[in-house]
């Protein structure tokens, strides 16, 4: 496979995987090319790579730097701005996992909280039921957020070795 197909391929793969770690293919596509480049790369080179409009760059540019995974460069004698990935996957990783908790896992747990103070006898089979249940998602919930905590402060090295003694 020549450099140019493999480039392709990947920004194609990485465009679908990112949809399944919460950002839309055009984001997770542009962080591919950002990714794959080895200097920064302008908005205009971008837009005419992956055939995408300039709104739609701005747009998806703005989002990945609030996510950590991209900064801006500026060059000197460049009027233009520049952008570069993180290149450590693992810091890419970490970065991903804390926003998705940020968006998703914090909310819920909120949502859990308020649903456990469901108002009503205690004793009652259905209410009982319903906090038993909220109550053990809660458990559940907590528990992945601690987890997930431990990942983002790790170093890769102890998460990894720590990872495997779980699975053997």
């Amino acid at each position: 496979m020549k450099l140019i197909e493999a480039k392709q391929q990947f920004i194609s793969s990485w465009g679908a995987f990112g949809t399944h770690w919460g950002i839309n293919r055009t984001m997770a596509q542009i962080h591919a090319l950002l990714l794959i480049c080895s200097d920064p790369i302008t908005q205009d080179d971008i837009m005419e790579e992956l055939n995408i409009s300039r709104g739609n760059t701005n747009m998806n540019i703005r989002e990945l730097i609030n996510w950590g995974l991209v900064d801006r460069v500026i060059l000197p004698g460049e009027r233009k701005d520049f952008f570069l990935a993180e290149k450590d996957i693992w810091k890419v990783v970490k970065m991903i996992v804390k926003e998705r908790k940020k968006r998703e896992l914090e909310p819920m747990l909120q949502l859990l909280d308020r649903l456990e103070e469901v108002e009503g006898d205690k004793r009652d089979k259905n209410i009982k039921s319903f906090i038993d249940t909220i109550s053990s998602i809660k458990k559940l919930g907590k528990q992945a957020d601690k987890t997930l905590d431990t990942m983002i402060r790790a170093e890769e090295s102890w998460f990894i070795s720590s990872l495997m003694k779980m699975f053997k």
